[in-house]
C-alpha cells in the first residue's frame, strides 16, 4: 500500500516549525537600479546642452562666423557646372519638396489637431491641453526667434520652394523637433516594451533631422539655421517632457489611457 502524500498545507506548517514565532516571511528585496539619480541629472544635463549650442551658434551667426560654413556645405549639394540645379534626378528634387512639407506649418497643424482630439476622446484632457500649449508654445518661441534676428535668405543659388519668412532659425526644423518629439515622448510613455519605446523615438527623431536636411538642399535655409532650429526644437521638447513627468507625479495629467468601459 503506497504512503499518504502529504498536502501542500501540511508542507508549509512542517516548515513554518522551524521558524521563531513572530517572525515574517521575508519576501526577496527587488532589485536596486544602479545610478538612479542619472534619471535626474541626464534629462537636465541634455537640456543645458541643447540650449548651449542654440546660444552658441546665434553668436557665431551674429558674428558672421558660419558663412564660409554654410556656404561651402549649401554648394556641396548643387551640381558644380550649374549652381541653380540641385545634385540628384528631377524625381528626387520633388520628393525632397515632399519630405520638407512635413515641417509646414499646415501639416504639423493637422497633426497637432489630430493627436488633440484623440486624447480628447480618450478622456486625456490634461495631456490634450499640455501637447496643445507645448506646441503653440514653441510655435511663438520660434516666431520671436526669427523676429529678433531677421536673418536673409541663403542667396547663393535660386530657391527650391516658396519662403515668406527671415532665416534664422528654422521654423520647419524647430517646429517639427518640437512636434515630433513631443508627441513621440508621449506616445513612447503609452508603451510598456523597451524595444517599441526605442522605436517611437527614432522615427520621431528621424523625421525631424529629415525635414531639416531637405531645407538645405532645396537652398532655403543655410546649414546653421537648420542646426539651431534643431537645437531650441529639441531643448523645448525636453523642456515640456520634463514638465509633463512632473504633472503626472502630482496628478494633474494622466499617465494611462483609461480602461474600456462596456456601453
Amino acid at each position: 500500500m503506497a504512503p499518504f502524500a502529504p498536502s501542500p498545507a501540511d508542507e508549509a506548517s512542517r516548515r513554518d516549525e522551524g521558524r521563531p514565532a513572530g517572525r515574517p516571511n521575508r519576501q526577496p528585496e527587488p532589485p536596486r537600479r544602479r545610478w538612479p539619480e542619472l534619471r535626474i541629472v541626464l534629462p537636465f544635463a541634455m537640456l543645458a546642452g541643447t540650449l548651449w549650442g542654440f546660444v552658441w551658434l546665434a553668436g557665431e551667426v551674429v558674428e558672421g562666423d558660419t558663412r564660409a560654413f554654410d556656404t561651402r556645405l549649401l554648394l556641396l549639394l548643387r551640381n558644380s557646372s550649374d549652381p541653380s540645379d540641385p545634385i540628384g534626378p528631377l524625381w528626387f528634387e520633388e520628393m525632397a519638396r515632399d519630405f520638407t512639407a512635413l515641417g509646414s506649418v499646415g501639416v504639423l497643424s493637422l497633426v497637432t489637431v489630430a493627436v488633440a482630439g484623440f486624447l480628447l476622446f480618450a478622456r486625456r484632457r490634461g495631456a490634450a491641453l499640455l501637447v496643445a500649449m507645448s506646441i503653440g508654445g514653441g510655435w511663438l518661441l520660434t516666431e520671436a526667434l526669427k523676429h529678433g534676428f531677421e536673418r536673409p535668405r541663403p542667396d547663393l543659388v535660386p530657391h527650391g520652394t516658396v519662403v515668406f519668412t527671415s532665416s534664422f532659425p528654422s521654423s520647419h526644423a524647430a517646429m517639427s523637433a518640437v512636434v515630433y518629439l513631443t508627441l513621440g515622448t508621449l506616445l513612447a510613455r503609452l508603451q510598456t516594451c523597451r524595444s517599441l519605446k526605442i522605436y517611437v523615438m527614432t522615427s520621431a527623431t528621424f523625421l525631424a533631422l529629415l525635414v531639416g536636411a531637405t531645407r538645405v538642399y532645396l537652398a532655403v535655409h543655410w546649414p546653421s539655421d537648420v542646426l539651431a532650429g534643431w537645437a531650441v526644437g529639441a531643448a523645448w521638447a525636453l523642456a515640456c517632457w520634463l514638465a509633463m513627468r512632473w504633472l503626472q507625479r502630482c496628478g494633474r495629467v494622466e499617465r494611462n489611457l483609461p480602461e474600456r468601459t462596456e456601453a
